[in-house]
């Protein structure tokens, strides 16, 4: 079968590889209908933080199909229609037990500690598992997982109803988030990215307003915002523009280190809130997503084969990728 493997940082090959065999107790095999690309998938290949074997199947956002079962497995039958959890959790550390698998203590991801989804055919544990309406487009299930993260980072933000929210960073994360914000219509959800195009999509699919952060006044209203950038300076902004009693929500993945005065969180009250992958928010993000499956689709930049990975990875580096989100999708063949 057609697989795309990360070897080494900078390094990612389709390559042909055996598919899987029948799956050990507990493990599911699967047909992958569809997968995503991440911005966590891009960084891993630009720096190789997360390596820890190789070569190694990438892909944690996907879903597929069922075709057999391990020993013990019950609560999956050939045919049902999947998507993935990404947290590969251990099930028996403290915070595992208190129900935080997202802040496991060996906690690792689908597609670095175990083979991911940009496969013709993959294996997972069950209990990384979860049925999906098999009449939704398998594009559309393989979005559960960033949808779940930006549930995630909605929910530790916490603002309340009829609250405005900034968000900076119009990629798949911050686009989901304000798609998620926007949705009782209640309140006023800012959007802000460098690529204008980006945003301009994101304001045009959930209705927020597009805005300038370097131009952005100061209002003593705005206590709630997100960063979906990873970026210090943009962090450093947002606290800038926040006022007292605020909640900064941190969930792009940053490559620096904030320089700041603690007193600035003590005397304006500013909470610094971090958004690890998701908790418990994987089922209810594919409940949701019959209901925003047009608006979803419209964050899909394009589709394409697995043979086609490696030049999309290196578009969207380059910023020369359209849209939010990146599908492979098997059917479109090699």
């Amino acid at each position: 079968m057609k697989a795309a493997r990360l070897h080494a940082a900078g390094d990612l090959r389709v390559e042909d590889v055996p598919s899987p065999g029948e799956p050990a107790p507990g493990w599911v095999r699967l047909r992958v209908t569809a997968a995503g690309i991440c911005g966590s998938d891009l960084h891993n290949f630009r720096t190789g933080q997360w390596i820890s074997r190789a070569p190694s199947v990438v892909g944690h956002e996907f879903a597929g199909e069922v075709t057999a079962v391990g020993a013990g497995v019950s609560q999956l039958a050939c045919g049902d229609r999947v998507v993935a959890d990404s947290r590969f959790w251990c099930g028996e550390c403290p915070a595992c037990r208190a129900g935080l698998h997202n802040v496991c203590a060996t906690l690792g991801f689908v597609g670095e500690v175990c083979d991911g989804g940009f496969a013709e055919e993959t294996e997972l544990p069950a209990r990384l598992l979860l049925r999906h309406d098999p009449a939704l487009d398998p594009a559309i299930a393989a979005m559960a997982e960033p949808l779940a993260v930006a549930l995630h980072a909605v929910r530790r933000l916490s603002a309340p109803a009829g609250a405005p929210v900034l968000i900076a960073g119009c990629g798949p994360i911050g686009g989901l988030a304000a798609l998620l914000l926007s949705r009782p219509g209640e309140r006023s959800v800012l959007v802000a990215d460098r690529n204008a195009a980006r945003a301009d999509l994101v304001a045009e699919v959930s209705g927020a307003t597009v805005v300038d952060l370097d131009a952005l006044p100061c209002d003593p209203n705005l206590r709630h915002a997100v960063d979906a950038t990873g970026s210090v300076a943009v962090m450093a902004r947002l606290l800038d523009l926040l006022a007292g009693g605020g909640t900064l929500a941190l969930v792009g993945i940053s490559h620096g280190r904030l320089d700041l005065d603690p007193n600035l969180l003590v005397e304006r009250e500013i909470a610094l809130v971090g958004c690890h992958a998701f908790a418990d928010e994987l089922a209810p993000a594919v409940a949701m997503l019959g209901e925003l499956a047009p608006a979803l689709s419209r964050f899909v930049a394009e589709e394409i084969a697995i043979g086609e990975i490696p030049a999309a990875y290196l578009r969207q580096i380059a910023g020369a990728s359209g849209g939010l989100k990146t599908i492979v999708r098997m059917e479109r063949g090699r």
